[in-house]
């Protein structure tokens, strides 16, 4: 197809190419890699569009994974899975559950297509397991030179650890193997707390639940968190008006009008939020793990995200709650924090480290240069790393002084894609 125009999830970003193709098969992305390769087109493959940066944007040959979308095997005794790249989260989800398998983790959206989710490193919050690429095990690809190459720990081992958080660069991922558990329930405990409560307790929160999480609401002292951990049952879901109310109607109707206001009256913002922390109440419930992982989020938002050292957490939340009281900024939208183990992907933000992820968002339209400037400036002054699929300002300088391994996986870079097939300006700025 040509004259497609493709855009993000956000609209923050949008292609333009010179052709589009929506390969059914393994043999037809190679095909269309070699043909792409023949014209002098660079070529990237697209996903659901939830990334905020311009990674997936491409003027020459884009790849709709939409016809790729078949699970291949589920082998509970193996604790595997192998899907194909481009089908989305939720419904590789729903298979898995009628295998009685499940991921062990996951992030709070699942519309994202699995390679797209992996390749951007796509993660949830967990005290002992962390994001997507962590439960990868081995990986199908497309390179190149139109060669499939199959890498796992075991099998081009460099490969499988620089390309699991590869965002294209290293190739067309066409399928994911999964390492999956038996499904398991999870018991959620959602309730406001303090900010400075949240943060004194911090340590103990983390290591007392399985996952937890919080939201800070600006302007305000107030979070609202969330404790989720493995339950023996039985299953005690919310009824279906409680979850219509908090989550569609409360977190998605009414939270895209009041945002609707507050970017046309942005003064009225911390007066909203004292009454949007206070809106959702507290909550008990025991559900599918996928189910209490994953949320509906319908409001259109641009966010940054950064994955900062765990043990600087708590002095960057107080010093963004110090901008935020200067008055520079008026920010309608919850910091998200989450947390993750060190894990041994070369460039998975949370490599070797453990690590805190804060998410500042902004509902789609307002402004959002001068406070996100302000707060990755922070980020970064602790060594942070950007989320690759969230807007971020950072290049290959700053980079390369975070990511220990990025110039071991930029080795495998050139070996596998030395004419940089598959690059795009983003790659360009990001990893040279």
């Amino acid at each position: 197809m040509t004259d497609v125009v493709w855009q993000t999830w956000a609209s923050t970003h949008q292609a333009r190419p010179r052709r589009t193709v929506t390969p059914g098969s393994v043999a037809q992305v190679t095909e269309a890699v070699s043909s792409a390769a023949a014209e002098g087109l660079r070529v990237r493959m697209v996903g659901a569009g939830h990334s905020f940066t311009d990674v997936a944007v491409t003027d020459g040959l884009l790849l709709s994974p939409t016809s790729l979308t078949r699970v291949r095997s589920v082998d509970p005794s193996a604790g595997t899975a192998t899907v194909e790249a481009g089908l989305p989260l939720c419904d590789f989800n729903d298979v898995l559950a009628r295998h009685g398998v499940a991921l062990a983790n996951m992030g709070d959206i699942a519309v994202q297509t699995m390679a797209g989710a992996v390749q951007t490193g796509t993660h949830g919050t967990g005290r002992d397991t962390g994001g997507l690429a962590d439960q990868v095990v081995g990986m199908e690809m497309v390179l190149a030179d139109g060669s499939v190459v199959e890498c796992s720990a075991d099998e081009e081992p460099d490969l499988f650890h620089a390309a699991r958080v590869g965002l294209g660069a290293f190739g067309v991922v066409t399928a994911l193997t999964m390492a999956v558990r038996p499904a398991f329930l999870l018991h959620a405990r959602e309730e406001p707390m303090p900010l400075e409560e949240v943060l004194e307790r911090l340590p103990e929160l983390r290591a007392d639940n399985d996952h937890f999480e919080f939201f800070w609401f600006p302007h305000t002292g107030n979070t609202n968190t969330k404790r989720n951990n493995v339950s023996a049952g039985p299953a005690r879901p919310l009824t279906p008006f409680r979850a219509w109310l908090d989550d569609e109607f409360l977190s998605n109707t009414l939270f895209e009008r009041v945002n609707r206001v507050c970017r046309r009256f942005p003064a009225m913002v911390p007066a909203v939020n004292h009454v949007s922390s206070r809106a959702l109440s507290a909550r008990v419930y025991t559900d599918a793990s996928y189910r209490v992982f994953a949320s509906v989020r319908d409001v259109r938002f641009v966010e940054m995200e950064y994955a900062i050292p765990v043990e600087h957490v708590v002095d960057v939340l107080r010093e963004a709650r110090s901008i935020l009281e200067r008055g520079r900024h008026r920010v309608s939208f919850p910091v998200e924090v989450r947390f993750a183990p060190a894990d041994d992907v070369w460039l998975s933000t949370a490599y070797g480290r453990e690590t805190a992820y804060v998410a500042v968002h902004v509902y789609q339209g307002t402004p959002h240069e001068a406070y996100f400037a302000d707060m990755e400036a922070l980020f970064t002054s602790v060594g942070g790393r950007p989320h690759w699929g969230k807007t971020h300002t950072r290049d290959r300088s700053y980079l390369e002084s975070v990511y220990p391994m990025l110039d071991e996986a930029m080795a495998v870079r050139e070996r596998v894609d030395p004419g940089r097939r598959f690059t795009n300006a983003y790659l360009d700025r990001v990893l040279g």
